[in-house]
């Protein structure tokens, strides 16, 4: 079996990581600079950064962010969010991320991947697509963190996306996204079958079965998570001390918890229970469950 890799992934508002559900109602968790250095240490094969009000203001804020935390984490760092021309991607690549996600840019100018994969090369070229499940059981593509739909159905873009160049897929669940019920595994294998490069899947861990259920099921590459190991106590106990008294709700972090769907775990417990499940993935020490 192919390796998979496991991705934090930190979604970002200004300077604070949040989380939401359906990719709404964001809550502020703390300082993302220290979870992901947390994450590094713990074995994340990468980590991704989505700027996730970005488009929504026509700006992306992470450069900054970004530059500093290339100097503390030596594993790929993919960023995300307000990413609209090949300067963008330069500026951002320049200071130290090592692939680019592009959402609503690619949408309203699909040749922008074309031209972004010969200038920096496709490995480099990350299309971040955001599907929503409509009545009819079509698969929608939207953009602007699932605010703004496209009509576009999510195979046909894969396809298409794949064709301008791109070297990777996002694929997010927005139905599953937050929600701790598990992956849209049915979405995430008929984008897999139907290209070549690599398929993350993103949206819906609650537990590390949905983890495997996606790669085995879902036949995805690899896995971009976040509630499932955010939430985790220790986790959470990091990210919330950096809070400022008058950001977050951290009353809500501390005793509701349990209404989420989930069995939350450290990144390096969810790597022993998948290689345990015979799936390959980087570990730097096997012990018994």
């Amino acid at each position: 079996m192919k390796n998979i890799r496991i991705i934090p992934r930190l979604d970002i508002k200004g300077p604070n990581l949040v989380k939401g559900i359906h990719m709404e109602g964001l809550r502020v968790l703390g300082n993302p600079i220290e979870v992901a250095k947390t994450y590094y240490e713990q074995g994340a094969d990468e980590i991704f950064f989505q700027d996730v009000v970005a488009s929504l203001y026509g700006r992306n804020s992470l450069t900054a962010f970004i530059k500093e935390i290339a100097s503390e984490i030596f594993i790929p760092l993919t960023v995300g969010g307000g990413i609209r021309t090949l300067e963008d991607i330069h500026d951002i690549l320049r200071n130290g991320a090592d692939k680019v996600a592009i959402n609503t840019a690619a949408v309203k100018d699909p040749d922008l991947i074309r031209k972004a994969a010969n200038k920096f090369g496709s490995s480099t070229i990350v299309v971040s697509i955001e599907v929503i499940k409509q009545s009819d059981g079509k698969y929608l593509i939207f953009t602007d963190n699932g605010r703004e739909s496209t009509g576009i159905e999510a195979i046909f873009w894969a396809k298409k996306m794949e064709q301008q160049g791109a070297g990777e897929l996002i694929i997010t669940s927005v139905d599953q996204e937050g929600t701790g019920t598990g992956h849209d595994c049915l979405l995430t294998r008929m984008i897999s079958e139907c290209v070549s490069i690599p398929v993350i899947a993103h949206g819906g861990a609650g537990r590390w079965e949905h983890v495997k259920d996606v790669i085995i099921d879902g036949k995805a590459d690899a896995v971009a998570i976040a509630s499932l190991l955010h939430y985790d106590p220790p986790m959470l106990t990091l990210a919330t001390q950096s809070i400022r008294r008058s950001e977050g709700n951290v009353e809500f972090l501390k005793n509701n918890l349990s209404l989420l769907n989930l069995k939350t775990l450290s990144l390096p417990s969810l790597k022993e229970h998948l290689f345990h499940s015979k799936i390959n993935c980087r570990i730097e020490k096997i012990l018994p469950l």
